[in-house]
């Protein structure tokens, strides 16, 4: 591990395909202001801990069903405990309360399946944001990288990128398109943008590495 690089966990829940994305984007260059230090599951089950596997990056589960009320406490412990300076949702399925965000004020960031604002806060995740983009009729969706705060996909937007809906869509069809063509893509340019941030904050000595 680069000391001088932020580190950077992946909080995952499911199969991983964004966490390989940023995986690829590490090893391949795109994401060099960071490193990944830890992924997080919520799901003992998911496959993203075998991707982190096979990057050779440490992964740990920390299940909400499991630890009830000391969820969060258990996963600040964690990430304190692995000196986490930068924190990435991808395809974490647990509402984090403003208290947890807090502790990480502007460290945090996510990415979502559609243009916000459209699409987007409670209830909208997987296949629900397709399923409502297509009953909307709309003809263009997409994905959006952005900070997390207190209101569920309300943080500053990073970046998003628009992809066009197909006449034939199925939520299906249109999820893994976006995936590919809109969230692969900008959640490791997000990732770096932050990093990139954060590591020149650091080296200036302008704020602490976590709140």
């Amino acid at each position: 591990m680069n000391s001088d690089k932020i580190k950077i966990a992946v909080l995952v829940s499911g199969g991983g395909t964004n966490l390989q994305a940023l995986i690829d984007a590490q090893r391949d260059g795109g994401l060099r202001s960071g490193e990944i230090a830890l992924v997080v599951s919520s799901n003992p089950g998911a496959y993203a801990i075998n991707r982190a596997a096979n990057a050779g990056i440490e992964a740990v589960t920390v299940c909400r069903k499991e630890m009830g009320d000391q969820f969060e406490a258990q996963l600040i412990r964690t990430l304190e405990k692995h000196q986490i300076e930068m924190i990435i949702l991808a395809g974490f399925m647990s509402i984090l309360s403003a208290d947890f965000i807090s502790h990480f004020t502007d460290r945090i960031i996510n990415i979502h399946p559609s243009l916000i604002p459209s699409f987007c806060g409670k209830g909208m995740y997987g296949l629900h944001v397709h399923e409502a983009a297509l009953a909307y009729g709309v003809k263009v969706s997409g994905a959006t990288a952005h900070y997390v705060n207190e209101v569920t996909d309300g943080g500053k937007i990073i970046l998003q990128k628009a992809v066009r809906v197909r006449q034939d869509d199925t939520p299906e069809s249109l999820q893994k398109r976006i995936m590919k063509q809109a969230e692969w893509d900008i959640l490791p340019r997000a990732a770096e943008q932050v990093a990139k941030k954060l590591r020149k904050e650091k080296r200036g000595g302008s704020r602490p590495a976590t709140e």
